[in-house]
């Protein structure tokens, strides 16, 4: 057995007669393999940065081109009695040929193939050819012989398999692109192979059982062995000459377990899986690292209707979770590195579970085994989003056998312990006025309800599968009540105040978010624009939602002093989302014992733009970002309404008691105490504990001018309620002290205050973009301090780091 990797001296040409610039009618590129389209014509200087300015609308054509990735390579014949060219993926409908000989078609790039090319392969020189149909004339014929069907973008994305926000979305450009995006070679082999090894890993008290499910594609009716070993134990079955298939266990007492990341150790076992022919000689081998742990789903109808709570090992978990869209446009891009990054900034934010939103793609194997090594839970979607899908062929086949190879795929992976059959779909039929245009005609109902509960029950009964996001759990309940099952709250952002969550008490909430723009430095690297000012060309075309900048400024009108300019206006949305996402994920956690899980939209962004992320399109994190890891900690600390008056709620998601003195003081904004109360918490590990307060402190003397101060244990977790709005309080002009101290790797800079400083927060990025800040969203009585740790490439002027704009507060406007 062997393999050859066919990733070299490949060019790039677009096809003749297409209407593409001069410079590159005719031109063989040099090619990028594994790449696309985009990134090899802007590796060659032949077509700008399409994430910068409005430079996407300049390069739309070539979504609209059809494309040829040809290579010569040279094969040695050898006594193989297959060689296979295998595709790990194609975007997407692809027609190849070896040496002048078609080899086959391809059209979805969400799955591989495997073509048997012995016969056409010859000795010495070979060539290649892929060749890409435009992504939109496919679609598009596809949608002209079946009938147009409704999606929430006038893009063809859903009669096509491939990356939907490919097409654009509301964070997304519209780069529609064609390419070998995974690996591509050659696989010689003899006898047989393993064409799939599928493990079906559950825990049975504390004892760990591997099923392991083999399927071998072999050339030679004779017996093989397979052979399986794991956490010291082995096993080997016989598959009998004729047949494809077998199936063997291996039983492992007291494994070490797996657990999410603040649960306990994410500990893995490698399990190694060899074929062997009649004389013992290895044929071919696999393996991988997997956890031993056991997923539950809890859905029991209660007094609040339908749960969607999650257990592992038998401990519930409260999802504390973000929506992950695809971290590039161009996935070749998404490096390891990147990915640990990213990985390392949910993880340090409390996050507990990332949701792999369906209108992106089956993340990476780096994606997963990173996941698996830091406890990170992952929700996968199977990817349908936004739109009315087609059931009929080819994307009914194409569908099945999609979702076979990923859950295949994925199956030894314990951070994997959710199935999700659609993003919005079922949401989408129901009130997305799509049944009149419809009119009767398919649109992914039986995949939902159907192929994919009925392949992952087949293929890995040890993961839940749930039909939709969101899903009541039955078809005769609304698909988003509150109530039942999963919701997505999209009104509070579309058409109501961010107070709005606390009208709802959901059972788990998948998605909510709230826009906020990028980093400064993230801004001026994308945008040319002179000003900057919130409605500048630039800054207009990287604000993909509709009716986003008004919905935006009706936040700000709700909340905050008005902007004097682009400046005020940026620290204010900024502050506004974080703002936002805070209040709700504080109220949905502490009705934890009816809320089981937030899953907050969205925590990346694919290029730099205004969206609900947490860290930006540059890999800077957002102020949200800061919000989000005080909101998500284990030990959170909030003030809520409650029946008419107000109530300390303390919730725990440790796995220890936690037990503190607190006490509730109603202070002016000068510090000076007007009431005060201590309180014991006894909190459970696992449990929330409302507290309800004295009315001396829910009722204020002066709305505008106090505020209640929260804080318990040693730690001081702190937590803050205004009686007022800030753009009615009777803020005092901002004043304060700081200092600034260098050490190695940055500075530190200390701020006391000598007034109130509301939601103190520093911005080092606008004077160096390699900066980046320990903390934000610091509110200081009058006395108090705080320390910002700023880490650079190098020291940034000490002046400007604690002047405005770097150093703001609320009550600096003006």
């Amino acid at each position: 057995m062997s393999r050859q990797a066919l990733h070299d001296g490949w060019t790039l040409r677009a096809a003749p007669g297409a209407q593409v610039p001069a410079e590159i009618a005719g031109r063989a590129v040099p090619a990028t393999v594994p790449g696309c389209v985009h990134t090899d014509l802007l590796d060659a200087g032949l077509i700008p940065d399409p994430y910068l300015d409005d430079n996407e609308l300049a390069l739309a054509w070539i979504g609209r081109t059809a494309w040829t990735y040809r290579t010569t390579f040279t094969h040695t014949p050898g006594d193989a009695d297959r060689i296979d060219l295998v595709c790990a993926g194609l975007d997407t409908a692809a027609t190849l040929t070896l040496n002048g000989m078609p080899v086959g078609r391809t059209e979805n790039m969400h799955r591989g193939y495997r073509f048997d090319v012995r016969s056409l392969l010859r000795d010495g020189d070979n060539d290649l050819t892929v060749s890409f149909d435009s992504a939109y004339r496919y679609a598009e014929a596809q949608r002209d012989r079946l009938g147009d069907r409704p999606n929430a973008y006038p893009e063809p994305f859903q009669f096509i398999r491939k990356m939907a926000c490919n097409f654009g979305w509301d964070w997304g450009p519209t780069l529609v692109s064609a390419g070998i995006w995974q690996d591509i070679g050659l696989h010689a082999w003899s006898t047989a192979r393993l064409a799939s090894v599928r493990p079906l890993v559950t825990v049975d008290g504390r004892d760990g059982r591997v099923e392991l499910h083999v399927e071998v594609e072999r050339v030679a009716d004779v017996p093989l062995t397979v052979r399986a070993t794991v956490a010291g134990v082995s096993a080997d079955v016989v598959v009998p000459a004729g047949q494809r298939t077998a199936v063997l266990t291996l039983a492992v007492r007291e494994p070490a377990l797996w657990w999410p990341r603040g649960y306990g150790e994410q500990a893995r076992h490698l399990l190694e899986v060899t074929l062997h022919a009649p004389d013992g000689d290895t044929l071919d081998g696999w393996s991988r690292q997997v956890g031993f742990r056991s997923v539950r789903l809890d859905t029991t109808p209660d007094e609040h209707g339908t749960p969607f709570a999650l257990s592992v090992n038998d401990v519930p978990v409260f999802v504390r979770g973000v929506n992950w869209i695809p971290d590039d446009v161009f996935p070749t891009r998404i490096t390891r590195d990147r990915l640990a990054g990213r990985f390392d900034q949910a993880a340090e934010a409390n996050v507990n579970l990332l949701r792999v939103w369906g209108g992106g793609r089956y993340e990476s194997e780096d994606f997963y085994d990173l996941a698996d090594e830091r406890g990170l839970l992952v929700q996968q979607d199977f990817l349908f989003a936004c739109a009315a899908y087609p059931e009929e062929e080819p994307f009914g086949g194409e569908v099945a056998a999609e979702a076979a190879e990923q859950v295949i795929r994925l199956a030894a992976h314990p951070s994997l312990v959710l199935w999700t059959g659609n993003n919005e779909n079922i949401w989408g039929w129901h009130d997305w006025d799509w049944q009149e245009p419809l009119a009767g005609c398919t649109w992914g109902r039986g995949y939902y309800l159907d192929v994919l509960p009925r392949i992952v029950g087949e293929l890995d009964p040890t993961r839940p599968y749930w039909p939709g996001s969101p899903w009541s759990g039955t078809e005769t309940i609304h698909p988003n009540d509150p109530a039942h099952g999963t919701t997505h709250i999209w009104d509070v952002w579309n058409t109501d105040d961010y107070t709005k969550y606390r009208e709802y008490v959901p059972r788990f909430v998948a998605e909510f978010g709230y826009q906020g723009p990028p980093a400064y430095a993230t801004l001026r690297r994308a945008l040319s624009d002179e000003p900057l000012a919130p409605d500048s060309p630039g800054m207009a075309h990287h604000q993909k939602a509709t009716g986003g900048d008004a919905k935006l400024q009706r936040g700000l009108d709700a909340h905050l002093p008005a902007p004097a300019d682009f400046d005020d206006w940026h620290y204010l949305t900024q502050l506004n989302q974080a703002r936002a996402i805070q209040l709700g994920v504080e109220h949905f956690r502490s009705h934890r014992g009816v809320c089981a899980g937030t899953i907050v939209w969205q925590l990346n962004d694919c290029w730099p733009v205004t969206s609900w992320s947490a860290v930006d399109g540059d890999g800077r994190r957002k102020p949200l970002w800061y919000a989000l890891r005080h909101a998500y900690a284990d030990r959170l600390l909030t003030v809520q309404p409650r029946d008419g008056g107000l109530a300390v709620v303390a919730v725990n998601d440790g796995g220890t008691p936690w037990r503190a003195s607190a006490s509730v003081t109603r202070v002016t904004l000068a510090g000076e105490p007007r009431a005060k109360t201590t309180m014991e918490l006894d909190v459970p590990a696992y449990s929330a504990v409302t507290l309800a307060l004295p009315a001396e402190l829910a009722r204020p003397d002066e709305a505008r001018r106090e505020l209640l101060v929260a804080e318990a244990g040693e730690s001081a977790e702190r937590a803050l309620w205004f009686f007022a709005e800030d753009r009615d309080v009777d803020w005092p002009a901002a004043a304060w002290d700081a200092t600034v101290e260098p050490f190695d790797g940055g500075q530190r800079v200390r701020v006391t205050a000598r007034s109130v400083l509301r939601d103190l927060t520093l911005f080092p990025d606008r004077l160096d973009a390699s900066a980046s800040v320990d903390q934000a969203l610091v509110t200081l009585l009058p006395g108090e301090s705080a320390t910002f740790t700023v880490r650079a490439d190098g020291l940034v002027d000490e002046a400007a780091l604690v002047a405005r704009p770097v150093l703001r507060c609320v009550n600096d406007l003006g």
